[in-house]
């Protein structure tokens, strides 16, 4: 009897020391994003601060595809022992509304942190006829069909982005899909298509040479980089809201003790000089969430943009 409860007691008390001492090995951090991207810059940044505070190599593995679903659905199937973390930006909660088949659930992963939020922008070829959010939605109304505008492609953030503001102003601007935001920034400054919604960092050299105009940020807040740039709800549709984000999940059911101590070193990382600075560079302003405010991101998200998507009727399979 000794015995049997002393083998009980050791299987209880083994998962409790594997948690005390985690980790004890590298932790794969896997992008589901190609690699120098901006997703992938700022998840192997974080990953190199959390490993110098956790005293493990944080390796960062890119699994592109499928719009992230390869790279998510892996993680997804992992062991829930924290050696396998994904890095999530919008995609991870718009994908399933995307698809028709059942691919994973966003909020059954456990949520670490966010890391920084970023910023997407409308512009303009600088010979449209308007130079204000105002007046492209008065012109939009006063001459229907007339206006096109770019996307990085059907579902893209880009897309849903712009479909979000049409569903708030009212306006009818055709879609033209792209195969990546590079083809359709070239195609605005060409004056093939008149609008597109893009990242802010990339086009912003372009609105300051004036190849671009610039209308209005994608974003609840205006950016640190381009603060005279107000966001589409200040410049004339009123509750409007979309950051584009970047975090950290876990498989569902890693232990709340690995997720504390992943929360705690992104968090710390995130506050150090060298972290903060660099992503200050990158255009993305650093976060560090707690793990519950992060959840509750991710649930918001996820309710807003299965909205965005049924109204949009944008689907992929």
């Amino acid at each position: 009897m000794k015995f049997i409860v002393g083998f009980v007691a050791l299987c209880f008390a083994a998962p409790a020391l594997g948690q005390a001492d985690y980790p004890s090995r590298p932790v794969k951090v896997i992008v589901p994003l190609a690699a120098a991207g901006t997703g992938d810059t700022l998840a192997r940044t974080v990953a190199e601060g959390m490993a110098g505070l956790l005293g493990q190599p944080f390796v960062v593995e890119n699994r592109p595809g499928a719009g992230g679903l390869v790279g998510t659905e892996f993680v997804a199937a992992s062991a829930p022992d924290g050696y396998t973390v994904l890095a999530v930006s919008p995609s991870h909660v718009i994908n399933p509304a995307l698809h028709q088949k059942k691919t994973y659930d966003p909020l059954a992963f456990e949520a670490i942190t966010l890391i920084a939020n970023t910023h997407q922008i409308l512009v303009a070829h600088p010979s449209a006829p308007f130079a204000t959010l105002k007046e492209l939605i008065a012109y939009d109304r006063g001459n229907p069909g007339k206006l096109n505008y770019g996307s990085a492609g059907t579902g893209s953030a880009t897309h849903l982005n712009m479909e979000l503001f049409q569903a708030l102003a009212g306006t009818r601007i055709t879609h033209v899909p792209y195969k990546g935001s590079t083809q359709a920034r070239q195609d605005v400054v060409g004056g093939q298509i008149q609008l597109a919604m893009d990242g802010l960092l990339p086009v912003l050299p372009l609105i300051r040479d004036g190849k671009l105009k610039p209308l209005a940020l994608a974003s609840t807040r205006r950016s640190k980089i381009a603060p005279e740039i107000p966001t589409i709800a200040e410049a004339g549709v009123p509750g409007y809201a979309s950051d584009t984000w970047y975090g950290l999940v876990a498989p569902g059911k890693t232990p709340k003790e690995i997720v504390a101590k992943l929360n705690a070193a992104a968090v710390k990382a995130l506050a150090s000089p060298a972290v903060h600075e660099r992503l200050l560079k990158l255009g993305a302003e650093p976060v560090g969430s707690s793990s519950g405010e992060f959840r509750a991101l991710l649930a918001a998200e996820q309710k807003q943009w299965a909205k965005v998507v049924k109204d949009s009727g944008a689907k992929l399979d």
